[in-house]
């Protein structure tokens, strides 16, 4: 029996715990840490191993999986105090599933690379649902060899594993990805608005146009929240807006303009604009319509 690579895990928030607890199912040696110590309760009755710092928890793992917020939460825990790098054995492999900055990714592959250590910007798409579910799509960018080794772990917690070029790469299509759903959300609220204002039944409709040319996962999956008065997240607006604030960056630097992406941050900032908003799905940006046009469409 061949034995499975050690992994450290750090960051057990609405996607890290349930895709580490998909590993530890698997049969992988876990090793885990997360601010709150709370949130690592249920892997730790199941057989993960605690530590106190992200430098305690990967000393001795082959393969190191952060999930985290931002760009410099990533260089926090791999270089800051207590952080990961400095116990990184040679040979091993760091994969990041967070949504940073492509800048941010290769700069972590540059200094890291420089102790023998490989580095995969790997960001998910597909939401709680799909890591609960270990159906997420995961886009990879980093050297090819590394991508092969830690492939059969990836596959643990995705359903499409992708490597799609160099270190950055998986970050940058990471960005057009939440292009996509922002503007899929603006289509959603506007689609819903409508259906209402022309007296139409708002489930009857999405289940009509899901197979239809205009369907998508927003489609049928938050409109149907929205049409049950469901604004609890499986994204937080706060997230996604840091997300646009990326996508944003990188195509400043391409020189691209975005006005679509750009009108779906104003809407999300209005919402935003009230106490919590920040807090809850995207699919909230149907608040900012109800507030243009004097509606409740999501009952607040």
């Amino acid at each position: 029996m061949v034995d499975l690579p050690a992994i450290a895990f750090v960051g057990l928030g609405i996607m890290g715990r349930p895709m580490a607890g998909h590993l530890l199912h698997a049969g992988y040696p876990l090793h885990v840490f997360s601010r709150t110590r709370s949130k690592a309760e249920t892997l730790l009755a199941a057989g993960a191993t605690w530590f106190d710092s992200p430098a305690a928890c990967a000393a001795g793992a082959d393969v190191l999986i952060t999930c985290v917020t931002d760009t410099p939460d990533v260089l926090d825990v791999l270089f800051g105090v207590n952080g990961a790098a400095g116990s990184l054995s040679r040979g091993s492999c760091v994969v990041d599933t967070s949504t940073i900055a492509p800048s941010g990714a290769r700069q972590c592959t540059e200094r890291l690379s420089a102790a023998g250590v490989d580095f995969l910007d790997a960001p998910v798409t597909g939401g709680e649902i799909g890591a609960q579910n270990a159906t997420l799509t995961i886009m990879v960018g980093g050297p090819g060899a590394a991508f092969e080794r830690v492939r059969p772990i990836l596959a643990t917690l995705g359903k499409t594993v992708v490597h799609v070029g160099p270190s950055g790469a998986g970050q940058a299509l990471k960005a057009c990805n939440q292009i996509l759903c922002a503007l899929n959300m603006i289509g959603v609220c506007e689609a819903l608005m409508l259906a209402r204002e022309a007296g139409l039944d708002a489930r009857q409709a999405i289940e009509t146009l899901a197979g239809g040319a205009g369907g998508s996962w927003a489609w049928t999956n938050l409109a149907a929240r929205l049409a049950g008065g469901d604004l609890n997240p499986a994204f937080m607006i706060r997230l996604m807006q840091k997300d646009l604030r990326i996508v944003q960056e990188l195509a400043q630097q391409e020189g691209i303009p975005l006005p679509g992406t750009a009108l779906a941050q104003q809407l999300f900032r209005a919402v935003e604009a009230v106490a919590g908003g920040g807090a809850l799905g995207t699919q909230a940006m149907i608040l900012a319509y109800e507030r243009m046009r004097g509606l409740s469409l999501a009952g607040h």
